[in-house]
């Protein structure tokens, strides 16, 4: 690495290996190679004036891009694509002629960046699913032990670790329904021409429709597609990045909102984060074991969830078939963005695998609350035995603000239940508070919940894709 100048974090840092190379000049470019190929290749199947070495010579070179003759032309001809066509040509001599016959630029530019933008919705596809794989874990072992639930984060009623999760695997879920969709509607640009109308393949097919139609279908079918856009101006349409880069920020939002989750659960010593044998907290405070993974993850998905509107300002200041102003933006934006949201589904794979629940705080907690939540029981059982329900609302009002006191003044446990214990009005409940206090009384449908979810909405999902878990994280710092 050369530490003297700027080197992208998202690549040095966060994203794996198999990202970074998937938006490579290496990939792109020989996908550039492939594209003049599967065009020449059909181009000779269906009459054109171009020969079998041709051909041969140019899939000799398909993947040995000489990039330092193409950065010598690019830099005298100020043109990446007709660049590379020289460098091609310099090796497939016989076959510079027929390079790029009847093309534009985009038809290797955003043929190959579709290609490539699909590549990597697989990547992401696969981490997700054994994120989601992951976390169906997790709920299943924790779906009963019942822990605080909270709204406003303050304490309300129970629920369970393992049904909390569900939540964080429910946002996912949909997430993957969205990339599913997005991929079954997937399409390549085709072979359209400058503009859009295929003018250049009507002028070398003699104005025949039905070859010109029948070359784009062998095209696109030799690059492993079936799809293309009915009609394109000259490049495919930049709303495409905006629905990509949306269903990314979706995943970054689900993402967040577990890293939040999880730094307030550390916080509150309940749920952390996996921690090193040698990892620091902080250079001060030796003690500390902070959420370092989690923070990450949530600094990540702010960038990711502030992309989408860079894609909808490209895509809606297009000048009729195309102006430029798209290629420098696109070049930064749509890899970043996978790159950002790898480097986040790689910790959520490292977070997930190993995620720590202290099953003892998690009671210690409940213990506190437990006592508030219990009286409206209380209440119930008094009147069933002849009580009046606002005289014994208003007895637990008043020991409940002698508990917070003692609590929040005093910095003592809380001594609702014993309060209770010696006031006579609440006689009738005093043999059985005891069994009145189990948590699990309090948590409802959770374990069920949490087991109907996952074999209704998840494990279809998980069978369905059984052949790509299993898989590991790989976190780098």
């Amino acid at each position: 690495m050369d530490n003297s100048v700027y080197q992208n974090p998202l690549v040095t840092r966060y994203a794996s290996s198999e990202m970074s190379e998937n938006f490579s000049d290496k990939k792109r470019f020989t996908l550039w190679r492939k594209l003049w190929i599967a065009l020449a290749e059909s181009e000779m199947e269906l009459g054109l004036n171009i020969s079998q070495q041709q051909i041969d010579e140019m899939k000799k070179f398909a993947n040995d891009v000489n990039f330092e003759r193409a950065e010598k032309y690019e830099k005298e001809i100020r043109h990446d694509v007709m660049a590379h066509i020289h460098a091609f040509g310099d090796q497939a001599v016989s076959a510079m002629p027929i390079i790029h016959l009847g093309a534009t630029s985009c038809f290797v530019d955003c043929n190959s960046e579709l290609i490539i933008l699909n590549d990597a919705l697989n990547i992401i596809k696969i981490k997700l699913l054994n994120v989601i794989n992951n976390l169906k874990n997790f709920a299943l072992k924790y779906k009963d032990l019942p822990t605080l639930g909270f709204t406003h984060f303050q304490p309300a009623q129970l629920t369970t670790v393992g049904k909390r999760a569900t939540l964080w695997l429910q946002d996912l879920t949909i997430d993957y329904n969205n990339l599913i969709n997005l991929q079954a509607s997937f399409k390549l640009r085709g072979v359209k021409g400058t503009t859009g109308t295929q003018a250049s393949f009507m002028e070398l097919f003699d104005g025949d429709e039905e070859k010109v139609k029948e070359l784009e279908k062998r095209v696109i079918k030799k690059l492993g597609f079936d799809k293309v856009f009915a009609v394109t101006g000259q490049t495919y349409p930049r709303k495409i990045d905006y629905n990509i880069l949306s269903m990314l920020s979706q995943i970054a939002q689900s993402a967040y909102k577990f890293s939040n989750d999880l730094r307030l659960l550390q916080s509150m010593k309940e749920v952390e984060e996996p921690f090193e044998k040698s990892q620091v907290g902080s250079s001060a405070m030796a003690y500390k074991r902070n959420p370092m993974r989690s923070e990450r993850m949530g600094a990540l998905a702010k960038f990711v969830i502030s992309l989408p509107v860079n894609s909808a300002f490209t895509a809606s200041t297009q000048w009729f078939e195309r102006t430029l102003d798209d290629s420098a933006n696109k070049r930064i934006v749509n890899a970043q963005a996978f790159l950002a949201l790898d480097g986040i589904l790689n910790l959520y794979m490292n977070i997930t695998e190993n995620l720590i629940v202290y099953e003892k705080v998690v009671a210690k907690h409940i213990d506190a609350e437990l006592p508030f939540m219990v009286t409206e029981n209380i209440i119930m059982e008094c009147v069933k035995a002849g009580g009046n329900r606002q005289e014994l609302h208003e007895r637990i009002r008043v020991l409940s603000v002698e508990a917070s006191k003692n609590v929040k003044e005093l910095g003592k446990d809380n001594n609702l239940i014993d309060l209770i214990k010696t006031d006579p009005t609440f006689a009738p409940v005093h043999d059985n508070l005891n069994e009145m206090l189990s948590a699990t009384k309090f948590m409802g449908r959770a374990p069920s919940q949490v087991v109907e979810f996952i074999q209704n909405e998840v494990d279809p999902i998980l069978k369905e894709n059984s052949g790509l878990l299993g898989r590991k994280s790989n976190v780098n710092l």
